[in-house]
């Protein structure tokens, strides 16, 4: 059945304003809209889908989106599909960085962000757990995943050699390549073209940017481009890299203003990965006032998502192909693997800056470790996380409840206090 663009972007735009919590609700959320209850896709092609999005850089429920879209209507169905799922997260982000700015600074406000920063802790080990369940399959995952956390946690190697090399040891350890070719008609996709379209688009104005003496936005750019390449596994696992980058090396945010970041984007419909777009905006405020905020989120946006339309529109018609290929599954497996050890870090280096107000970095040699002071011990933020675990994974409140209620709860303690 092929929609028409009206009911497209009714179904899209619904699925782009529900999108909350996380790539797994908004990817059941597509399945019940776009499977069960229009026949616009069946079960075995959305499943597919799935999988070519996971094997793909990038937020895999907003390219899923996309892919499904791209299936209905081609290339213009893809563009409806994609925009309409991150552009609501995305102006709830321009707004949320305008109120941040005006008032994120005020002590109650700094107060209800401590509770929203133990609700993220509960959030990220949620993340966690689901996907140990389904990427941790054997001695060889866990072990990979537990070098891929010593890796990063006590030796800040960077996250995209690690994955690089969780591929490289997944695809080595692969069954031998399935010779037989895939059934069906054969791809329809035109990659030459599609990449002389859509690699100027996506980069041209990067160039254009560094050309025109634009020194943030061109750096912004570029750093997010490079990001939307190696952000497999979700945005949980590219965090720590990004935090390393933004807050180190270029110094455009703090770290607390990083915590509050992730915390925000947490309470948006779309991808999570539109944190990029709350970190560009805020760097620019602060260097420039709110013009340069916005060409900075606009920038952010853009070398961060286009590159998801080049991958579905490279990549979509050679899904049967790319499903045939075990050694692509299998790499695959070995990141998934690895992420788990990435994310295992990003749940303890925000725990530890959450619970204490000094973390230093212990150095000797190669080994780069963060050690809390333990004097520095928040016991409000110890308190307000103890209770976002009880309310998240004791008695599995929802996101968006626990935010607002962990929110509630540092604000109240403030008062007391």
């Amino acid at each position: 059945m092929t929609p028409s663009y009206p009911d497209m972007l009714r179904v899209f735009g619904r699925i782009g304003l529900l999108s909350f919590g996380g790539p797994a609700a908004q990817i059941a959320l597509m399945h019940r809209e776009l499977v069960e209850r229009r026949p616009w896709l069946d079960e075995q092609t959305y499943l597919r889908a799935l999988s070519l999005c996971m094997l793909l850089p990038g937020p895999e429920a907003m390219q899923l989106a996309t892919y499904a879209g791209w299936r209905l209507r081609g290339v213009p169905g893809g563009l409806l599909a994609g925009a309409l799922f991150v552009l609501p997260g995305a102006l709830v982000i321009a707004i949320l960085v305008v109120l941040y700015a005006a008032y994120g600074n005020l002590p109650l406000v700094q107060a209800a962000f401590t509770g929203v920063k133990a609700a993220v802790i509960v959030i990220v080990v949620q993340a966690l757990i689901r996907l140990m369940g389904k990427a941790l399959t054997g001695p060889a995952a866990y072990g990979l995943a537990a070098l891929s956390f010593i890796a990063i946690f006590a030796f800040n190697l960077p996250f995209p050699l690690i994955i690089a090399a969780a591929a490289a040891i997944g695809a080595l350890g692969a069954a031998a390549p399935n010779t037989t070719p895939p059934p069906g008609a054969p791809p329809r996709g035109r990659p030459l073209r599609t990449l002389a379209i859509w690699l100027p688009l996506w980069l041209g104005p990067l160039v254009l940017l560094s050309l025109s003496g634009a020194d943030l936005l061109a750096r912004l750019g570029w750093f997010f481009a490079w990001l939307a390449v190696v952000t497999f596994g979700g945005a949980y696992a590219v965090l720590a890299y990004m935090t390393q980058t933004v807050v180190e090396t270029y110094g455009w945010i703090s770290t607390a203003q990083m915590i509050d970041a992730l915390g925000l984007a947490e309470t948006t419909p779309g991808p999570l990965i539109l944190v990029t777009q709350f970190v560009a905006m805020l760097a620019g405020q602060l260097q420039g006032g709110p013009g340069l905020a916005l060409a900075a989120g606009a920038v952010a946006l853009w070398a961060t998502f286009v590159p998801c339309f080049l991958w579905i529109f490279l990549a979509g018609p050679y899904l049967e192909r790319i499903a045939a290929r075990p050694r692509l599954s299998a790499a695959m497996n070995g990141i998934s693997a690895a992420v788990v050890g990435v994310i295992l870090n990003l749940s303890v280096w925000f725990a530890l800056h959450v619970l204490f107000r000094e973390v230093t970095p212990l150095s000797a040699g190669l080994l780069r470790l963060p050690v809390p002071v333990p004097a520095s011990l928040d016991p409000a933020a110890l308190a307000l996380t103890a209770v976002a675990a009880l309310l998240m994974l004791r008695l599995n409140w929802g996101l968006l409840p626990g935010l607002v209620v962990l929110a509630g709860f540092g604000a109240g303690l403030s008062l007391v206090y």
